[in-house]
């Protein structure tokens, strides 16, 4: 399977999909309009992906800032890969990296992790590792 790759942009995020290494990444900013139109290419490639049974995969989730839509369609890609977990005999964790002085990045995080039953590791980076 191929690898999946979005350049970053001003208010779009970086994301690249590494099959091989099965490690899901997402960085950035997102707060576009559209984020239904922008993320069904997205759910589509991990669809895809997460036909395969057994694997460990990983999302790092690097997102210095982003909108309500944004956060849907990120449950949305959570929930995903939670179905795929028990249904699949996968495993995922999920590297929620937040700037150690961004409480509200952190409690974001805290809320994704009692919301699906994944493993999260909360990992606090300094404002200039982000």
């Amino acid at each position: 399977m191929n690898n999946f790759h979005i350049e970053g942009q001003d208010y779009i995020p970086e994301i690249y999909f590494d099959a091989t290494k099965k490690e899901l990444n997402i960085s950035g900013e997102s707060y576009h309009e559209y984020t239904v139109e922008f993320y069904q290419p997205v759910f589509e490639w991990v669809a895809n992906f997460l036909k395969t049974p057994k694997m460990h995969i990983s999302l790092n989730f690097k997102m210095s800032y982003f909108n309500t839509s944004s956060s849907r369609r990120f449950l949305e890609l959570l929930n995903m890969l939670e179905e795929y977990q028990h249904t699949q005999n996968g495993s995922v964790v999920v590297n929620w990296y937040y700037e150690e002085d961004d409480p509200d990045m952190l409690e974001t995080g805290e809320e994704y992790e009692n919301d699906v039953d994944l493993k999260f590791n909360l990992v606090p980076l300094a404002t200039a590792e982000m």
